[in-house]
């Protein structure tokens, strides 16, 4: 962060702390962008618009806020299933059920194949990593000695 002193009122202040108001203003937004717990795109667009056609004091504070709260709900709802080889269809979608019970219904899951994992699966659900691959039990097994 570059910081100003007395004789150099030029300087741009890099970095911008975000009023404890734009952060309520930004949650309320957000909470009234949900739709049965799940964000609706649609009202995210209809908020920002309306943020920036009427500028209120702290938009553009509230608008990098939102932007966060958005990111993470995105991430927290974004799964990803990585395993040795192809998956049947109905272990994919037992998955998929498990998943939806355990993060909610509106978990989008995407499946890939990584032949370096040996066996087993990688799950990632947002921050939370759930890795029960060969390659992991064998990695611990390393470290072990």
């Amino acid at each position: 962060m570059v910081s100003r002193t007395r004789g150099s009122a030029s300087l741009p202040k890099i970095g911008m702390k975000i009023s404890k108001q734009a952060q309520r203003d930004a949650r309320q937004l957000f909470r009234s962008c949900q739709v049965n717990g799940l964000l609706d795109e649609g009202r995210i667009r209809q908020a920002v618009s309306l943020l920036l056609s009427q500028k209120p004091r702290g938009y553009v504070a509230i608008l990098s806020r939102l932007h966060r709260l958005v990111k993470l709900d995105v991430e927290r709802h974004a799964a990803s299933v990585v395993s040795a080889g192809p998956l049947a269809a109905d272990f994919s979608a037992e998955i998929s059920a498990r998943l939806g019970r355990i993060y909610g219904a509106g978990v989008n899951i995407s499946f890939s194949e990584n032949p370096a994992l040996l066996g087993g699966l990688r799950i990632q659900v947002g921050s939370d990593l759930y890795d029960g691959s060969v390659r992991a039990k064998l990695e611990r097994l390393k470290q072990s000695f």
